[in-house]
């Protein structure tokens, strides 16, 4: 493409091509710069076929965490959320959420859930504009007030933006850019960058 600008005249100063895709797997196609996009912030652009963000050895610089609202404990088979959709399979503990669709959180979410004390919580039932409903499983230490890791960077095995995504049939891109104007940012300094 260059060698046909050339011919009609056309020299432009700087060659670009590469998007975050490109970038990460093509040095071929960095020519002058590249515009890394979703990578600048630790994410895969392409899932399916690059693999997840760690796999391509990306950080995700962004955490979503939330508040418990309310633990309770519930029998087995007690329904959870509008329409009563969901119950539960066995006796265990529930935790309401601080967050919900309202905040960015999708409402079709199948399969995600939340980080606490070492355990994946999964979702139970639909998620409501300002909560939704974990199971934090039958021993949990869970108390109203105690923070929830909603997605991370998936060091210490918590739900990543990419899980998110695929939960909700959608993408990492749409989860880290939905969240509404209610959720605080908290800028943190960079202490390690793992680029080598």
């Amino acid at each position: 493409m260059a060698d046909d600008l050339n011919r009609i005249g056309i020299q432009p100063e700087i060659h670009h091509l590469s998007n975050s895709a490109a970038t990460l797997v093509d040095a071929s196609s960095h020519f002058d710069l590249v515009r890394v996009g979703i990578a600048m912030y630790g994410l895969t652009p392409d899932l399916e076929n690059l693999g997840t963000s760690q796999s391509l050895g990306l950080i995700p610089a962004m955490t979503l965490r939330a508040k418990l609202n309310a633990v309770k404990p519930v029998l087995e088979g007690t329904p959870v959320g509008y329409g009563a959709i969901a119950l539960t399979a066995m006796d265990t503990t529930v935790g309401v959420v601080s967050m919900g669709y309202a905040d960015g959180i999708p409402r079709i979410a199948q399969g995600a859930g939340v980080y606490m004390n070492g355990r994946r919580c999964p979702i139970i039932g639909r998620v409501s504009m300002d909560q939704f409903v974990v199971d934090l499983g039958p021993d949990t230490l869970a108390v109203s007030g105690d923070w929830v890791t909603i997605f991370g960077p998936g060091t210490e095995g918590e739900y990543t933006a990419d899980d998110w995504g695929r939960a909700s049939l959608s993408i990492n891109y749409e989860i880290v850019t939905r969240i509404g104007p209610r959720v605080p940012r908290i800028y943190e300094p960079v202490t390690t960058i793992g680029v080598s």
